[in-house]
């Protein structure tokens, strides 16, 4: 199956390692994820439905804004995609317009312009709910019209809600396959977790969503989740019916000879 990209750049995007998630992800009738993020997973899956969920209302406000009225998204978001736009004076006159509308059309349009012209393509908020990621200074970020167009292509199967990741599992349901990808824990004891969102992930969280897997299991609705290969993650995930390992490059880094690999798990509960 051929793989499609994204049409956001995204931190712990899933498009290098789909294939091990197709791999190991088990069948049935719909895919839910809790934490869509770029959706590279349900970009490159074939289920007939699709329930996906993210804490940031700015993810899903855009892929609803896709979903429903491509044509007029993908004009608005072509023209700043120019190179007078491309400068650090005009990106962050759009972020301060981007934190201070309540259009959700055009914070849309925005979103995509600050995750293509920002530093990494990170997804980054300050205390206040502000955006605040800096310019990242590209030669000429790229405009992903192919990649919204696959997107809309696929969205026509797809719900997309802002919850909590409890409410999203707690309606999962037999014919059901949930896919996690949580923010990662931290790779050593004094590592911090990074805060994409004003809501940050705790050790609580992490706990609980390997219990969530349980608990969904035992209801015949299998669960594969993504996440750093530690000592806390083997613990939390103990009870899983199975534990894959395999390697990563790591794309975030300020230094690219720091991008290493990494070792990542895949953590699969289902019923026998």
């Amino acid at each position: 199956m051929k793989k499609n990209r994204a049409f956001l750049k995204w931190a712990g995007g899933k498009y290098p390692v789909i294939d091990e998630i197709r791999r190991h992800l088990p069948e049935g009738k719909r895919l839910i994820e809790p934490f869509v993020g770029a959706g590279s997973v349900f970009l490159n899956t074939d289920f007939d439905e699709y329930i996906l969920a993210d804490i940031n209302r700015d993810l899903i406000d855009l892929y609803n804004s896709v979903k429903l009225n491509s044509g007029q998204f993908i004009k608005d978001a072509r023209v700043l995609f120019c190179q007078e736009s491309n400068v650090s004076e005009v990106y962050y006159q759009l972020r301060d317009e981007f934190n201070s509308t309540t259009d959700s059309s055009r914070r849309s349009v925005l979103f995509l312009y600050l995750n293509r012209h920002c530093y990494n393509g990170l997804c980054r908020y300050n205390s206040r709910g502000e955006f605040n990621v800096p310019f990242g200074r590209y030669k000429k970020p790229y405009f992903p019209e192919a990649e919204i167009l696959w997107f809309v292509e696929r969205s026509k199967n797809a719900t997309f809600v802002c919850e909590h990741y409890s409410q999203t599992l707690a309606n999962a349901d037999i014919g059901s396959v949930v896919y996690c990808d949580p923010p990662y824990a931290p790779l050593s004891a004094t590592a911090n977790f990074t805060a994409y969102h004003t809501n940050s992930f705790s050790l609580n969280d992490q706990k609980s969503l390997a219990e969530w897997a349980e608990i969904l299991s035992q209801r015949h609705v299998p669960v594969l989740i993504s996440n750093h290969d530690t000592e806390l993650t083997r613990d939390w995930y103990r009870n899983a019916n199975a534990l894959h390992k395999f390697e990563v490059r790591r794309t975030i880094s300020s230094n690219k000879l720091g991008r290493s690999k990494v070792s990542e798990l895949l953590a699969l509960y289902h019923q026998k």
